[in-house]
């Protein structure tokens, strides 16, 4: 098959951060697949455009043998405001369609991964003047979310919002979906039919993130030797709400043995770091966005794992993909995120959940597993063999495969 893939946030070879897609390219390359890819110029969680991309509508890069990814126009503003990203979202929806209609031959279906939301009338339009198949991918409920953290407030912009999520979903020949709570939503909400729906979740990329050893490169090079190392990897937006991780912190200004490390940049890192400075907390690390061959050292330098978000409806329905990646390097976690995402951890048997919003009992569940090394190897162990067994990206990526050639066929 010829697939065409329109995502924002697709990463380059090396880049840092969520890397689903890219594995999927990988895979879907290997069964003998075409691909192409549009997207952004800038990146999802720094805010920038590499130099090669300025004064750029259109950029073709070989990404592998059968792989062309196609770089279109994102707005600088992206990650200076909220109106600064939301022309950041529009400017690609405009630029990402020139290339489709311009750039790219015919193919035999396309995916449209959301969000941002505003690439499903990118989407739509692409349908019909290419008379292609469109599958639509939600990876977040938007709007919902955007609008429970406060980011989307305007009437207008909401209005239109909900106006372009009907039309993605109504336009769509397949909607996919990351997790079993977005699949009610849009049974039980949104009014779509379950045989729309198909269910392929995020999931550990094995050949990337696998167990190894503790006492690694990263524990000598930041000064971690004699450390009980927390980390979060990730995105620093609003929707993270790692103040929480900054108030767990505090817990600890008598226990100089704990640190809690951040790794990852977004919107408000800066204002995380001035925070960090003018309390003048000294066990909180903060480490930029790392590549995918480094990140995993990371990862298993760490004696626990978290990932927070604010404590708000709409993120009761996401998995986190931070979670697999924890996982994969057999790491107990703490989970400060209720819902679907506790569920899989708890299930797993790979942690615990934890309120972001309670510092003290936060901080106490750190405390309880710093004493037992036993019981961190047996979560960490638990959750290895569960991302083997049920969420290998390979084997999803097999199963995507077999959704598109059923809308294909049909």
């Amino acid at each position: 098959m010829k697939i065409l893939v329109l995502h924002q946030y697709f990463l380059g070879k090396d880049d840092p951060g969520g890397s689903r897609f890219n594995q999927f390219v990988k895979y879907w390359e290997e069964m003998g697949h075409e691909i192409t890819v549009i997207a952004g110029t800038v990146h999802y969680a720094t805010g920038e455009k590499e130099e090669k991309y300025k004064g750029k509508f259109v950029v073709k890069e070989e990404y592998s043998k059968n792989v062309n990814v196609l770089r279109t126009y994102v707005s600088e503003s992206y990650n200076k405001s909220f109106l600064g990203r939301l022309w950041g979202y529009f400017s690609f929806s405009f630029s990402s369609l020139w290339a489709m209609l311009f750039h790219v031959k015919k193919h035999d279906v396309m995916i449209v991964t959301s969000p941002p939301l505003f690439v499903g009338i990118t989407g739509i339009l692409g349908k019909f003047f290419k008379r292609t198949p469109m599958v639509f991918e939600i990876r977040d409920l938007w709007p919902e979310s955007a609008i429970d953290t406060g980011v989307l407030s305007n009437k207008l912009i909401i209005k239109i919002a909900y106006i372009v999520e009907k039309l993605s979903y109504r336009f769509a020949d397949k909607i996919n979906v990351l997790t079993p709570a977005f699949k009610q939503a849009l049974i039980t909400k949104k009014g779509i039919a379950e045989k729309k729906i198909c269910f392929i979740p995020n999931g550990a990329d094995l050949d990337i993130f696998e167990p190894g050893p503790r006492d690694n490169w990263v524990r000598e090079e930041y000064n971690l030797q004699d450390k009980f190392v927390v980390t979060y990897m990730g995105a620093h937006g609003v929707a993270n709400h790692l103040d929480s991780l900054i108030d767990v912190a505090k817990e600890f200004s008598e226990d100089e043995n704990v640190m809690i490390v951040l790794i990852g940049d977004g919107m408000k890192k800066a204002e995380l770091k001035q925070r960090v400075e003018v309390e003048k907390i000294r066990n909180v690390l903060f480490v930029d966005s790392q590549s995918k061959h480094t990140i995993p050292d990371f990862c298993n330098a760490s004696d626990i794992c978290t990932a927070v978000l604010k404590k708000v409806e709409t993120f009761k329905t996401v998995y986190p993909n931070k979670v697999f990646d924890y996982m994969s390097c057999a790491k107990p976690i703490l989970i400060g995120i209720d819902g679907v995402a506790r569920d899989l951890v708890e299930e797993s048997g790979s942690g615990y959940y934890v309120d972001p919003e309670d510092a003290k009992a936060f901080a106490d569940k750190i405390r309880e597993l710093q004493k037992d090394e036993e019981l961190r190897s047996k979560l960490g162990e638990s959750g290895y063999a569960f991302v083997q067994e049920s969420f290998s990206r390979e084997a999803l990526a097999s199963k995507y495969i077999t959704e598109l050639e059923k809308v294909v066929k049909r």
